[in-house]
C-alpha cells in the first residue's frame, strides 16, 4: 500500500495518541477510512455556514465507535474552509444551560479553544480581534477617517443582537489598547470576550460596559461571535461539542430539560436560518438521543424534530436530517485502517513495513477468534494492541509477528472483557475515553 512520506512529528502525534486510546488532534486524514457519505454531509454543512447560513447536527455513535475522531476530522475540514472552530467537551461543570456558572464555564472553554487554520490548537481569539482591527485601520487610512469611526461603522450590524452594543464597545476598547500600547485594556477586553468577568461591576470599572457574558447569554454571545468572525474576514463559526451524554446523566429533571430546551432553541434557529454563519455539531451516544425517560427523546419537541426517517430502514440511509448516525466500521474498513496505521508507523515508506498484508489479515482473524465482532465495531482496544505489536517488532529485530500474535491475546481479550463489562453494567463509565 503506497503512501506519501510522513513527517516524524505527525507520525509520533498520531501513533502516541492512538496507543493511549485517544483521538489525535492532528493527522486524522492519515488514518481516515470509510464514512465517506457522512463526511460529505458535514462538508456540505460547513459550506452552508461559510455562505452565511446555519447548520445543526447531532452525531450519534456507540462508545469507541469513532465519534470524537469524526468530530475532530470535521473540525479540521472546517478550518481548511476558513471557518473559526470553537470546541469543548461537556462535563458536570460545563453545560449549555445553568444558573450556577456552568454555562459561562462552557463558553469560556469554547473561547479558550477557539482555533483557526493558522492556530489549530486554540488560543486564536486575540489574533481574530487584531485581524479585524488591522482591516479597519487599512480601510480608515484609505478613506482618510479615524480608525474607531470605521470600526464602529463595521460593528453597527451587531447592535441588533443581544449585548451587541457592549460587544462593539469592548472591541473598540481593544482597538484603543492596541493603538496606545495599553496591555491592561487589551487584556480586560479579551477577558470580557472570553466570558471571564463574573460581575457587572468589575466589567463596568474595567471597560465601561453594563453587561457580561453570564449563563443566560451564552448562546446569544455565540451568535455575536459568529457575526464578528465574518467581519474579521473568516467564513463563519463552527461550534463542536462532545460528550453530550453528560446532559443525559444529570439527575435533576428540571436542569436536564432546561439544557434540552437550549438545544431546541439552537436547532430551531438553525432550521429557520436566523443564525448567520453559525454551525453546531454535537456528539453523543445512542441512549443520549433515544432514551424516552432521560435522553433527547424525553423532550417531545426534540423527539419530533430528531425522529428517524421511517423509510430509512433495511440498510437505507437518510443523512438530510439533523441526526447523523455513525455506522460501525466493516471488517474491510478495519483492514484498510490497520494498513494506514502500519504506513504511518513506517513514515510512509513501504520498505519499512513491520507486518505484511497477510500479517494484518492474520491479526484480524486472531482478534475475531478471541474477541468476536466487537473488535472492528469499537476498534479502540484493538488499535492499541496492533500498535503495541508494531512497537515490539520495531524494537526487537529478532521478533516475528507470527510468534507475537499469541502474546497479544491478553491485551485484546482484556480490552474486550472491559468493553463487555461496561456494556453489561454502566456504559457511562467510558465517557472519558475519546475515541
Amino acid at each position: 500500500m503506497t503512501s506519501p512520506t510522513i513527517r516524524p512529528r505527525d507520525r509520533d502525534a498520531v501513533i502516541q495518541s492512538l496507543r493511549a486510546g485517544v483521538v489525535p488532534r492532528a493527522g486524522q486524514h492519515l488514518i481516515q477510512v470509510g464514512r465517506t457519505r457522512e463526511i460529505e454531509t458535514l462538508v456540505a454543512d460547513i459550506e452552508r455556514v461559510a455562505d452565511g447560513g446555519s447548520a445543526f447536527r447531532v452525531v450519534i455513535g456507540e462508545y469507541g465507535a469513532g465519534k470524537t475522531f469524526f468530530l475532530n476530522l470535521v473540525r479540521a475540514v472546517a478550518m481548511e474552509k476558513k471557518l473559526v472552530v470553537a470546541s469543548a467537551d461537556l462535563n458536570p461543570d460545563r453545560r449549555l444551560h445553568a444558573s450556577g456558572g456552568q454555562a459561562r464555564s462552557l463558553y469560556a472553554e469554547l473561547m479558550r479553544n477557539l482555533a483557526t487554520r493558522t492556530k489549530p490548537d486554540g488560543g486564536a481569539l486575540n489574533g481574530i480581534v487584531e485581524k479585524f482591527i488591522a482591516t479597519a485601520k487599512s480601510e480608515a487610512k484609505a478613506a482618510g477617517q479615524p480608525t474607531e469611526a470605521v470600526l464602529r461603522q463595521k460593528l453597527d450590524q451587531l447592535t441588533e443582537l443581544v449585548n451587541g452594543y457592549d460587544f462593539a464597545d469592548v472591541i473598540a476598547a481593544y482597538c484603543r489598547g492596541y493603538e496606545e500600547g495599553n496591555e491592561q485594556l487589551k487584556s480586560d477586553a479579551v477577558r470580557w470576550l472570553r466570558g471571564e468577568f463574573s460581575t457587572k461591576t468589575d466589567a463596568r470599572a474595567a471597560l465601561g460596559v453594563r453587561s457580561i457574558v453570564d449563563d443566560a447569554a451564552v448562546y446569544d454571545q455565540l451568535k455575536l461571535m459568529a457575526r464578528f468572525v465574518r467581519l474579521a474576514g473568516f467564513a463563519g463559526l463552527l461550534v463542536s461539542l462532545d460528550e453530550l451524554v453528560n446532559l443525559y446523566k444529570l439527575a435533576n429533571t428540571q436542569a436536564r430539560n432546561a439544557n434540552y430546551e437550549q438545544i431546541l432553541r439552537i436547532l430551531n434557529d438553525s432550521l429557520q436560518g436566523s443564525a448567520v454563519g453559525l454551525g453546531f455539531v454535537l456528539g453523543g451516544t445512542p441512549e443520549f438521543l433515544l432514551d424516552t425517560r432521560r435522553g433527547l427523546y424525553s423532550y417531545p419537541a426534540l423527539q419530533s424534530r430528531l425522529a428517524q426517517n421511517t423509510f430509512a430502514a433495511n440498510g437505507l440511509v437518510d443523512l438530510s436530517g439533523p441526526v447523523v448516525r455513525l455506522t460501525s466500521l466493516t471488517p474491510e474498513d478495519f483492514y484498510v485502517l490497520l494498513q494506514k496505521i502500519r504506513s504511518v508507523y513506517a513514515l510512509g515508506d513501504p520498505a519499512k513495513h513491520l507486518v505484511p498484508d497477510h500479517g494484518i489479515a492474520s491479526f484480524m482473524e486472531h482478534c475475531s477468534k478471541r474477541v468476536g465482532d466487537t473488535y472492528f465495531r469499537t476498534p479502540r482496544t484493538t488499535i492499541t494492541a496492533f500498535i503495541n505489536l508494531l512497537a515490539v517488532l520495531e524494537q526487537n529485530a529478532g521478533a516475528s509477528w507470527q510468534e507475537l500474535l499469541g502474546g497479544i491475546e491478553v491485551a485484546v481479550d482484556g480490552g474486550a472483557a472491559a468493553d463487555q463489562a461496561v456494556e453489561a453494567n454502566d456504559a457511562d463509565e467510558f465517557a472519558s475515553f475519546k475515541m
